[in-house]
């Protein structure tokens, strides 16, 4: 049997049902707030649908489910209710999640994600 290491075992809580199901009422309450003022939507919404994907890797889902639980925090880094800086650590915690995850984040979840926000297919979709 393999042993987990920490940063496993750290993400574990964060794919249990009822940490996601906190994420998500969180998220999409938080996301209905402030849509028009974050250029990151799109993004963001594709990384939630792939989290809750249960065909995405469990340490996949655990470290957007981070990214997203940073989110709908209402209180971090820098809060959000700072013009023009409030989103700024947000948007740089899901860049970095991003980076190490977007190979996970499929056509089908930009897909959905555009059809939540209400924005017109991408090219690639129609």
């Amino acid at each position: 049997m393999r042993e987990t290491s920490e940063t496993e075992n750290a993400l574990i809580p964060l794919t249990d049902p009822i940490e996601m199901e906190r994420v998500e009422q969180s998220f999409w309450l938080k996301l209905r707030r402030v849509v028009g003022r974050i250029p990151f939507a799109e993004d963001l919404v594709a990384a939630y649908y792939c989290a809750v994907d249960t065909s995405t890797p469990a340490r996949v889902r655990g470290i957007l489910l981070a990214a997203l639980a940073y989110f709908v925090l209402p209180t971090d880094m820098i809060p959000d209710f700072i013009t023009g800086l409030g989103f700024t650590d947000d948007a740089t915690v899901l860049a970095t999640t991003l980076g190490i995850v977007s190979s996970y984040i499929k056509p089908a979840h930009r897909s959905a994600a555009r059809q939540a926000l209400d924005l017109p297919p991408a090219e690639a979709d129609t």
